[in-house]
């Protein structure tokens, strides 16, 4: 490679490079008040501070408002990692894009043609969407693992409301013998409380962050019982009967598709494989005799 190819590449890499490094770092706004307190000079580090801030900021300009919506929605199923908050999801995006698009032009530029271009488009926008890709993966692990929680949790909670404690007590319990999201979301939510939010926000603060179809059910009931004085121990009882009954039907749902699913992998890699190993001798003999 030519030496001016060569310097141009790495001036356009490094300080990529240098910006998905800053990005990836901790938070260092602690840092820059400690700094300003003690009275000292702002050094490199609160300056590449800034730099991330500003970048940050012109990543929030140019980000619709309905796609950081959806993104946050994501990142709230996704149980709000603290290594990813949207702030730096959205400062990242485009830095993966650009690096992308540099990827995607040394492909183009190896060989022009339209295949290459396409080739070069694609690796622009899955470098865009690689981030989007993971969180929704991981949206739906967590809430997959929410709803599968959800029967035991209500069992515990109607066995504590039972032995005659109140259904936040019992909540808090079912908090601090769970584990899994769920458990985690049970204790949010009587954080929330306890700071001074009403418990029906709370509870459907807690099915919009979950987003699970069988929590916001469970949601619904309870704030229809709070409102109208039903008792929470027939409610909590016919709830965990129903999340029982439907997580044995989508057991009994995959397992009704798995002959389906097993269709195609069946007739295009294994009977192929099988004729061959068993009509192969014979086909090689048939062969052998005619010639």
């Amino acid at each position: 490679m030519q030496p001016i190819a060569l310097a141009a590449i790495l001036a356009i890499i490094v300080p990529i490079s240098g910006m998905v490094w800053l990005s990836f770092t901790g938070d260092r706004a602690g840092m820059r008040r400690i700094r300003a307190n003690l009275g000292g000079r702002p050094s490199q580090a609160v300056q590449s501070v800034n730099i991330s801030q500003q970048l940050t900021d012109l990543s929030k300009r140019i980000t619709p408002r309905s796609y950081e919506a959806w993104l946050d929605k994501q990142l709230a199923g996704a149980g709000r990692p603290k290594q990813w908050p949207l702030a730096r999801i959205l400062m990242v995006k485009p830095l993966l894009a650009f690096g992308g698009a540099i990827l995607g032009l040394l492909v183009f530029m190896g060989a022009p043609s339209a295949g290459r271009f396409a080739i070069a488009v694609v690796i622009v926008a899955l470098a865009y969407f690689i981030p989007d890709l993971l969180i929704r993966n991981r949206a739906q692990k967590r809430r997959e693992e929410i709803r599968l929680e959800l029967p035991n949790a209500l069992d515990q909670m109607l066995i504590s409301v039972q032995a005659g404690l109140g259904f936040e007590s019992a909540m808090g319990r079912a908090g601090e013998n769970g584990r899994g999201p769920l458990a985690d979301e049970l204790i949010r939510t009587l954080q929330d409380i306890q700071v001074g939010r009403s418990r029906k926000e709370a509870y459907l603060a807690l099915a919009e962050r979950v987003d699970v179809p069988s929590v916001r059910t469970f949601v619904r009931a309870v704030v229809q019982a709070d409102t109208y004085g039903i008792a929470i121990a027939g409610v909590l009882k016919t709830q965990a009967k129903d999340m029982r009954i439907k997580r044995r039907q989508l057991a009994e749902e995959h397992a009704m598709k798995m002959p389906v699913k097993m269709l195609f992998p069946l007739i295009f890699f294994i009977l192929p494989t099988l004729f061959i190993v068993l009509l192969g001798p014979a086909v090689l003999q048939i062969m052998s005799v005619f010639s």
